[in-house]
């Protein structure tokens, strides 16, 4: 990959914290949900509850998309990334623990809400793996997308 590339797609990655997730329901519908999440590079975290439509849409089939972007006055101003990627249940203990600790610090300032570190009985983290990234840049140009296998 690019470095330039990877620079920008990092960038738009640390600098938000929710994703829409496009996952597919048993009657092949797309379901779009927000979620937070929080990345290591270009790996990303989410939870979702272990009784979600999300966790057994996943659990039939690990193909998601997603989005990262802005709302911006300006539309030659809009920057975003779009992703082709797989979702894997986090199932290691570790990778776990880290996974919530890095979704936890991208909300370090919640004011009221003293609530416990949740367990993994009561909630799924995925691992978000990158197959192809479409980056969008109106700056370049009405609709400018780059494609950027990984």
């Amino acid at each position: 990959m690019d470095e330039t590339f990877r620079r920008t797609i990092l960038r738009l990655l640390n600098q938000h914290r929710t994703t829409r997730i496009a996952t597919l329901r048993p009657d092949g519908w797309p379901q779009v949900t927000t979620v937070g999440y929080a990345n290591d590079g270009l790996v990303i975290y989410f939870l979702c509850g272990t009784n979600s439509q999300k966790a057994a849409n996943l659990a039939r089939d690990d193909r998601i998309s997603l989005t990262v972007d802005d709302d911006p006055a300006q539309v030659l101003d809009i920057v975003g990334l779009s992703m082709a990627a797989r979702a894997k249940l986090v199932t290691d203990p570790a990778e776990f623990e880290k996974a919530l600790r890095l979704l936890l610090s991208r909300y370090p300032n919640q004011q009221g809400l003293d609530l416990p570190i949740p367990k993994a009985s009561e909630v799924c983290v995925f691992r978000v793996t990158p197959t192809i990234i479409s980056l969008l840049d109106y700056s370049k140009g009405f609709g400018h997308t780059d494609l950027i296998a990984c």
